[in-house]
């Protein structure tokens, strides 16, 4: 703690965005970094102290409280103060292969859990001291490719290339077994290419990443489906080990009367169309799903709900409203969600707030559903009927019922982005591993009921946040490799 008093003396202080009605004329990422002497002295906020439940990854009230992958960032906020960069990186990375990543899509459980925020009411800013930590990584060279100084022999794959898999691919990897990685798309990345929008993670994050992973030595074979291109008996048969990363994206319907009206998409297919169209042609193409002129209805409160708002308006709907079964959130935590409880409070992200901006008011409405979509003479919605709901107890368990009270709705566009039921079933069924009744991989410790066949990521425990898929790759990659060579030092 290089000073003692920093937390008194300096007020958090975080990048600048661009103001709504000009972020969104493009699909770029839209925060302005502090200059590193700025951030510099945001390091001495942090206050080391005894209990840093910043870096704890604790289970708290069914929550994570602090970074699952129990970032060391009391020394690193430390040693940014001191102008120590390189030593920084070096420490951020021996715990988070991946910080380029977090440090723009992570919800920050580390800063929900800060002593300061507790104390102040304005945590330490840790995220942004990530991302400045990690791209001065980059920017020095600190951060670049170490290929292994020797091979085992053994051989793995790994299917799917989002967070989980190249968190496995890179450590296995690192401990000298050959990795090849499948993926079914055209790009690397997963959900970090196709599943978040642009404007949170321009892709060419990615990409620098990934020249890295190969100039370590890990092979990428792109445009396959494993299970369908290539049979999964071909994998058992030719690699050590098989290692199944392919996420939870069954996406979660809406079954309510003219679902099959057209207009009607899941979100995840809206928001991988524009991505694609944007690196592929800058749109030019033509095949990204478009919400211009639209009367837009997003079904789902939550993170991917938002995105689809974003990323609506950023192609000049003509309004966009969001549907969310849930109360609206307090603003202040109550006192059953105390501090370092992840705080249950309302939260603004940055779709709904240039929803603000442009239409003038917050497009959620909060405790609806949709009872019935509309169609016109085309087959195409035109409206839905929606449904308000309120939270009852039914046969001792509390749930949101309908209160009787409906309304309609004209829109023209729906996008379904109510969650994941979990994996896509033909990759599990390919290989013959077991599945949980919600979807998900049955394990134990990340094997499955198929020899030499292990599970990793949102495919083993369901839809979660990109820095659990990574924490899920690290202990993966201890137990894949204990299983291959008799022991680990992973």
């Amino acid at each position: 703690m290089g000073k003692i008093t920093g937390f008194m003396e300096i007020s958090r202080q975080t990048s600048t965005e661009l103001p709504p009605e000009e972020r969104t004329k493009n699909f770029n990422e839209f925060h302005i970094p502090l200059h590193q002497d700025e951030q510099q002295a945001q390091g001495a906020r942090c206050m080391d102290c005894g209990v840093p439940f910043c870096q704890s990854g604790m289970m708290i009230g069914g929550m994570a409280s602090g970074c699952p992958l129990n970032n060391l960032i009391p020394e690193w906020n430390d040693l940014i103060y001191h102008g120590q960069w390189a030593l920084a990186a070096r420490r951020l990375i021996a715990t988070n292969r991946y910080p380029e990543f977090t440090s723009r899509v992570c919800p920050a459980l580390c800063e929900a859990a800060c002593t300061c925020g507790m104390a102040t009411g304005y945590p330490v800013s840790v995220k942004e001291n990530e991302r400045a930590i990690v791209e001065y990584g980059y920017s020095t060279g600190v951060i670049h490719a170490v290929p292994p100084p020797s091979r085992t022999g053994k051989r793995v794959a790994v299917v799917g290339t989002g967070p989980s898999g190249l968190s496995v691919a890179d450590l296995l990897n690192k401990r000298g077994h050959k990795v090849t990685m499948y993926e079914r798309s055209d790009r690397v990345g997963g959900l970090l290419m196709y599943g978040i929008p642009n404007m949170k993670l321009e892709k060419w994050v990615i990409d620098r990443r990934v020249d890295i992973l190969k100039e370590e030595g890990i092979e990428f074979v792109t445009n396959t489906d494993v299970g369908r291109d290539i049979s999964a008996q071909e994998l058992v048969d030719q690699y050590d080990a098989v290692v199944l990363c392919c996420g939870a994206k069954q996406p979660r319907d809406i079954n309510a009367p003219g679902r099959d009206a057209g207009g009607i998409y899941f979100a995840v297919d809206y928001l991988t169309s524009v991505t694609k169209s944007l690196l592929d042609s800058g749109f030019a193409d033509g095949k990204a799903v478009s919400a211009q002129g639209k009367k837009v209805l997003v079904i789902g409160g939550g993170d991917t709900g938002n995105d689809c708002v974003g990323t609506a308006i950023r192609q000049g709907c003509e309004s966009v409203t969001q549907l969310e079964m849930m109360p609206c959130p307090p603003t202040e935590r109550t006192p059953g969600n105390a501090w370092p409880e992840w705080p249950r409070v309302l939260k603004t992200d940055y779709g709904q707030q240039e929803a603000i901006a442009k239409f003038g008011s917050d497009p959620r409405l909060y405790q609806t559903t949709v009872k019935e979509f509309y169609k016109n003479e085309a087959g195409q919605v035109c409206g839905a009927l929606i449904a308000k709901l309120e939270s009852k107890v039914v046969d001792g368990r509390r749930m949101m019922v309908p209160t009787g009270e409906e309304f309609s709705l004209a829109c023209d566009l729906v996008l379904i982005a109510a969650g994941f039921t979990g994996c896509e079933k033909y990759v599990a069924e390919a290989f013959g591993v077991d599945l949980t009744p919600r979807g998900t991989v049955a394990d134990s410790k990340y094997t499955t009921s198929q020899p030499k066949v292990f599970a990793c990521g949102d495919m083993r425990r369901g839809q979660s946040l990109v820095v659990w898929a990574l924490r899920e790759g690290r202990d993966t990659a201890a137990v894949v490799d204990a299983s291959i060579m008799g022991y680990t030092n992973l």
